[in-house]
């Protein structure tokens, strides 16, 4: 019976036989197994997939021609269970297997094996799924956009319009998409329209449109050109200008403030390296230096006003110092120390052979010496009144002439003055220019005398006597009633005075510790009536301590006991005691 199947088998797919004509023509893969396992049938179309030798293959064992499969085969045959959709990647090839077993009379008597390439449809599956994954992009690309898009073909009829030109024009796409953009103007939906302008110029074309809304928006439509130099498509941008213009007010108000805010924090930092290298504690002086911050970053002219040595070289140092300048030249002259006949060719230099004496080479002067950097006339209320016209013209023109020269020299600086005088009365005298006074006191700063501030008399005790320590090698300290007596002294020379006192005291002083009676004697012995500190202070409770402090250190000099002392000062000992205490007496 088996050889009856297997020769029956072997008829219906001959080679010759018209079924097998039937079977060369699928394009599928056919195979088909006899009951061994030997190769009966091999199709054209599966020699194509393999790229086999057809004859080849018929007679032989399917493990000897496909070894990796045979075992799936047999299993087919053994089992009588079919393997449906079977996917195999080959070299050149995916393939899909559908292996079924042959049964005749009830018995397996073989396999086949039906196979089709799929490579082709993969690749077009592949792409079919690019252009999906490509189109989802692309539409939520057109969907996120901020801006309006607006698109119509080449008749102006209305393809496609996104959410945000919606939103920007109150209009509704399903009133739009399909419409002509020639009737949606002539309805007044639009003023006009720029993919009618863009269909018309064929370039890009932009404009301001008004809607019906109020709104008013920017239009800039696009062509899009196909092979053949058509207009294919027109894509139109749209673009509030209401939330323009308030996003540019606010980015403007932004930048103000971000401006404001960097500019304080200079200011601030400024501040405080400005605190460092002063010894400021007084509200006063603190106005004082908060003015010089503000004015330093600029170009105008400083007018610096105050006693003798109240400080104004070293404020008008800070200030070049935080300026823009502050890498050029600080040239400071003193207008008070330069002999008359001088002063000229000091400031503005003299050309050779200019007058006797001159050298034969000509001299800069210091004005030329500041170039790029700041000019520091101190004393400026001694300057004769030829000098001042020069000067004035240094200030408004920038420019000036030699002693004895006609060459027009020009100088770039900026000029901050200083004066313990009166200027304006001195305008009225007629001894200073009023046209320079206004030149110069554009910004005026008055620095305070010291006994006006005396909370930065300990500080700057404390900062200068450190300085002459480490400058003499020494280790000096003030008692408490040592620094009140400094504190209460009225400085005629103000902050010089001061120093003068602690760099004396540094060297002359025997002891580690000074105490009062350690100072000079030219402070121990000021009357109360000299001493400005105690008297002219516009407070009648330090007035008063003064006073009490004075007596008290009187009578206790002048007295061998205490007891004595009390009773010249009509009081109990004990109070005398306690006030002597109160200031630190011994």
């Amino acid at each position: 019976m088996g050889s009856v199947v297997e020769s029956e088998l072997r008829f219906l797919v001959d080679l010759q036989s018209p079924m097998s004509a039937i079977i060369n023509a699928s394009h599928n893969g056919i195979m088909i197994l006899d009951r061994e396992g030997i190769v009966v049938f091999y199709n054209t179309a599966a020699s194509r997939i393999f790229d086999e030798n057809q004859v080849a293959i018929v007679g032989q064992h399917f493990s000897a021609v496909r070894p990796e499969a045979w075992p799936d085969l047999l299993r087919v045959m053994e089992t009588g269970v079919s393997q449906i959709g079977q996917k195999l990647s080959l070299s050149g090839a995916t393939i899909i297997v559908n292996r079924s077993p042959i049964i005749v009379d009830g018995r397996i008597a073989g396999a086949i094996s039906v196979f089709q390439d799929i490579s082709a449809y993969e690749s077009i599956i592949s792409n079919l799924q690019g252009y999906q994954t490509l189109h989802r992009e692309l539409d939520a690309t057109f969907e996120s956009s901020e801006d309006g898009l607006y698109i119509a073909d080449g008749n102006a009829i209305t393809v496609r319009v996104n959410s945000a030109y919606e939103r920007i024009t109150g209009l509704s796409r399903k009133n739009l998409i399909g419409k002509n953009l020639h009737d949606l103007v002539a309805a007044g939906v639009f003023d006009y329209s720029a993919t009618l302008a863009v269909l018309q110029d064929r370039k890009q074309s932009s404009m301001l449109q008004n809607l019906k809304s109020g709104k008013q928006i920017m239009v800039t439509g696009t062509p899009v050109f196909n092979d053949a130099g058509d207009i294919e498509l027109v894509v139109t941008n749209v673009r509030d200008i209401t939330e323009l213009n308030h996003m540019r007010v606010e980015l403007e108000d932004s930048r103000q403030l971000s401006s404001r805010y960097y500019q304080s924090i200079l200011e601030q930092e400024e501040m405080e390296q400005m605190l460092r290298d002063m010894v400021v504690k007084s509200k006063e002086m603190l106005h004082v230096v908060h003015r010089a911050v503000k004015v330093a970053g600029s170009e105008i002219s400083v007018l610096l006003s105050g006693e003798s040595g109240t400080g104004k070289t070293m404020l008008a140092r800070s200030i070049h110092q935080m300026s823009k300048r502050k890498e050029r030249p600080f040239v400071k002259i003193n207008c008070g120390t330069i002999p008359d006949s001088l002063i000229e060719s000091e400031l503005f230099g003299y050309e050779k052979g200019a007058f006797t004496g001159a050298s034969k080479e000509g001299k800069a002067g210091l004005i030329e010496a500041a170039q790029g950097g700041t000019l520091f006339l101190d004393e400026i209320g001694e300057l004769k009144l030829a000098l001042q016209v020069k000067l004035l013209e240094v200030i408004e023109e920038k420019t000036f002439t030699r002693v004895g020269g006609s060459k027009i020299i020009r100088v770039d600086v900026r000029i901050i003055t200083a004066t313990h005088r009166n200027l304006q009365e001195m305008m009225k005298q007629g001894q200073f220019r009023e046209d320079l006074f206004y030149r110069l006191n554009v910004v005026p700063i008055t620095i305070p005398p010291l006994r006006e501030r005396r909370e930065d008399i300990p500080p700057l005790i404390y900062k200068f006597i450190e300085e002459y320590n480490q400058k003499h090698n020494t280790a000096k300290r003030f008692t408490p009633a040592a620094l009140n007596r400094l504190q209460g002294l009225s400085y005629p020379g103000n902050v010089r005075q001061l120093l003068n006192f602690l760099e004396q005291l540094t060297i002359m002083s025997d002891k580690q510790t000074i105490d009062s009676e350690d100072l000079p004697m030219e402070l121990s012995a000021v009357s109360l009536s000299d001493q400005e500190g105690l008297l002219g202070v516009p407070n009648l409770k330090r007035a008063l301590d003064g006073l009490e402090k004075k007596m008290l250190e009187d009578a206790l000099k002048q007295h061998p006991t205490e007891l004595s002392a009390a009773r010249s000062l009509g009081i109990h000992t004990t109070t005398l005691w306690r006030k002597a205490s109160k200031h630190g007496l011994k």
